[in-house]
């Protein structure tokens, strides 16, 4: 069974998200955030503090992304990945890759300039601009949601869920209204998705059953 430790709303959502589409039984741990300051004995699992982890036998993975990946060529009967020889291959390892590295890397410096450093160490100005950089490379989105409901091979897969985790932090931080209606649209379709539902479901039940704080922030209360 897979092991997935996890914070509220944190980019761990992903393979949440994902082991819910695969309707794969797994084991939720529910870590408050940081983890690495308010749950020290989580570093003997993980050194780097960070989240998620997915335990699965010997397997250790702590990449959000590359979770997507591995699960999803697990279990390819739900053709959730794209394999070598279909003709989406390619742009599916550059959506996977481009989730985490382009489109969530800077709006995590936009919460950490208006929201998490205390005070005297915000500067608005840094968060504006990794605002602007993360709005400029959502025009990629943009562009192919125009023409296709997902991302990719023509049907849903991983990459959608890794890309639809950076869109609801988008929509967590009120950035998304900025972007286009293609890509507002297609937003709208992910969380029509059962498996997305399901998965805030669990991670608000195994807080409940752990005694972790669930309470988002004012920031992420809309998916509280």
């Amino acid at each position: 069974m897979y092991q997935l430790y996890h914070c509220v709303s944190a980019r761990s959502f992903r393979p949440l998200w994902l082991l819910e589409e695969l309707q794969q039984p797994y084991t939720l741990h529910l870590l408050p955030f940081p983890p690495r300051a308010l749950q020290r004995s989580y570093l003997e699992l993980n050194p780097l503090g960070t989240i998620p982890l997915l335990l699965h036998g010997q397997v250790k993975l702590t990449e959000s992304a590359a979770i997507c990946e591995y699960l999803a060529a697990l279990h390819p009967k739900h053709k959730l990945g794209v394999l070598p020889h279909e003709a989406g291959f390619a742009a599916y390892l550059n959506w996977l890759h481009m989730s985490d590295a382009t489109l969530t890397f800077p709006q995590t410096l936009v919460l950490r300039y208006q929201h998490f450093e205390p005070p005297e160490r915000r500067h608005d100005d840094v968060a504006q601009d990794y605002a602007r950089w993360f709005l400029a490379r959502l025009r990629a989105v943009e562009a192919t949601v125009s023409t296709s409901d997902w991302l990719c091979a023509g049907r849903f897969t991983a990459a959608d869920v890794a890309v639809g985790y950076a869109l609801m932090l988008a929509d967590f931080l009120g950035l998304l209204p900025q972007s286009g209606p293609a890509t507002q649209a297609y937003w709208q379709r992910l969380k029509q998705r059962p498996a997305f539902a399901r998965a805030l479901q669990a991670e608000q039940a195994a807080a409940r059953a752990q005694g972790v704080d669930s309470t988002p922030s004012p920031l992420l209360r809309p998916f509280g």
